[in-house]
């Protein structure tokens, strides 16, 4: 591990981008302890601990994803939901729009620009609209603890409404989800690694102690009575936890290997005919932890407004179907992996393109017909291993919350400790060390050049 350290740390180029992608980190978590302005983030927090009184609560899963921010109020308490809600909405507009589909593939700079371009326009109607919910909902805790929102902020309204309150809430939000979207780009273009993922990976990483702390708490240690948790409960969750780490390995890295043969090869300026023993590597998981990120901020979005705007309503009874646990959010978790595996599948996966390029380079797959024979092979192998990556991932996901339940275990450490975060703690790890590995062969390679023109 040191030797892959240093190895690291003597690429120039790559050490500044690991670098880079650290700062961005650190302001990201800069922002989390920066209440909004009127704020009092010591009471609300208080607040929040006794609303949730440690049950399934779906406010808590916003919390962890936003690193503690969200229950705080601070500047970034939207963290990236609103910007992922976005880019699912726009996925799926683009899936279903013919023209913007061909767009894409004849200009795919244009097209990327473009896309970019909605899916921060719809970024800041989503914040807008999640941050107004929001300070609705502050004004509801700070009825019940005064407190909460500064007394000046209140006296300035505007036909019964404290605009200025609003004005400031919905302001600074929407401006630190729109500060996120640019460092998760920036962490993208110019660091290592996926910005978006990165940032809710970190946020997670910030919860480590909270869920630690909890769980010393709940063994009571301090004391001869028994406490909520016993040493058996965490040995079963550290089980657990190895389980899904090993087993988030093993889907991720899974693939299924199509074997090729050549009708004719260029290699150099020599033709040699058939041989060698390439392959098609498909993966068992194509789209890695995305459907898993994409299924929470989807369940997590309508249901936070449901929360928002309360009980006594047709919203209300949303809420309490969407509460985390229960038997409505795991089946629509379930779907919704399953449904975001597929539609990434779907595409990002080109079988035309493999077959296209097979056929050029006179490759084909024994048994199997050059062109449409191959494209049709590839398609049914591909949706075939699909289904079993997204049934596994879905259930590695929603593992932690049976247990949970049935052990009476706090959400937030099964939460913590296994499914969602544990999933996308590891798949971002495991992209992020790829990128790394990447530019490190990359670099040899380039200087094993250097070196052979050198020596001439």
């Amino acid at each position: 591990m040191l030797q892959e350290l240093q190895r690291v740390l003597q690429v120039p180029e790559l050490k500044s981008k690991i670098v880079f992608t650290l700062l961005m980190l650190i302001a990201c978590r800069i922002g989390a302890f920066i209440p909004v302005p009127g704020i009092n983030a010591e009471i609300a927090v208080s607040y929040f601990k006794h609303a949730t009184g440690g049950g399934q609560n779906l406010f808590q899963m916003v919390d962890i994803f936003s690193g503690g921010a969200f229950s705080q109020m601070t500047v970034i308490a939207l963290g990236v939901v609103p910007y992922i809600s976005a880019s699912i909405i726009l996925q799926l507009v683009v899936a279903l729009w013919p023209s913007f589909q061909r767009e894409m593939r004849e200009n795919q700079v244009q097209g990327k620009r473009k896309l970019n371009k909605y899916t921060r326009l719809l970024t800041i109607v989503l914040s807008v609209l999640q941050a107004g919910m929001y300070a609705r909902y502050a004004l509801q805790m700070n009825l019940s603890n005064p407190g909460i929102v500064a007394r000046e902020l209140l006296d300035v309204q505007l036909f019964g409404s404290p605009w200025l309150f609003f004005a400031i809430f919905v302001l600074t939000m929407t401006t630190g989800t729109m500060l996120l979207m640019w460092i998760g780009e920036q962490i993208t273009d110019r660091g290592i690694g996926n910005g978006m993922s990165l940032i809710i990976a970190i946020n997670i990483l910030a919860s480590l102690p909270t869920a630690l702390g909890m769980i010393f708490q709940q063994l009571n240690l301090d004391s001869q009575e028994p406490g909520q948790m016993s040493f058996a409960n965490v040995a079963i969750l550290f089980g657990l936890f190895v389980l899904i780490t090993l087993s988030t390995i093993l889907i991720i890295q899974g693939q299924r290997r199509i074997p090729l043969q050549y009708a004719r090869r260029v290699v150099g300026r020599k033709e040699t005919q058939g041989g060698g023993s390439s392959y098609i590597p498909l993966k068992v998981n194509y789209a890695g932890v995305i459907p898993v990120i994409f299924a929470s901020s989807l369940l997590m979005f309508p249901a936070t407004l449901a929360g928002f705007i309360g009980t006594g309503n047709w919203f209300g009874e949303v809420a309490s179907w969407l509460q985390q646990g229960s038997s409505v959010y795991l089946s629509l978790y379930v779907l919704l992996i399953i449904f975001f595996t597929y539609f990434w599948t779907a595409t990002q996966f080109r079988p035309d393109q493999i077959a296209s390029d097979m056929k050029k380079n006179g490759a084909f797959i024994p048994g199997i017909r050059q062109g449409r024979p191959t494209q049709d092979y590839l398609e049914t192998t591909m949706s075939r291993i699909t289904f079993m990556g997204a049934f596994f991932l879905a259930m590695i996901a929603i593992l932690p919350n049976i247990v949970g339940r049935l052990l009476g275990i706090s959400s937030t450490i099964s939460y913590f400790f296994g499914g969602t975060a544990l999933l996308i703690l590891v798949g971002v790890v495991l992209d992020t060390m790829k990128q790394v590995d990447s530019h490190l062969l990359m670099k040899r390679y380039d200087g094993f050049m250097t070196r052979g023109r050198n020596r001439r």
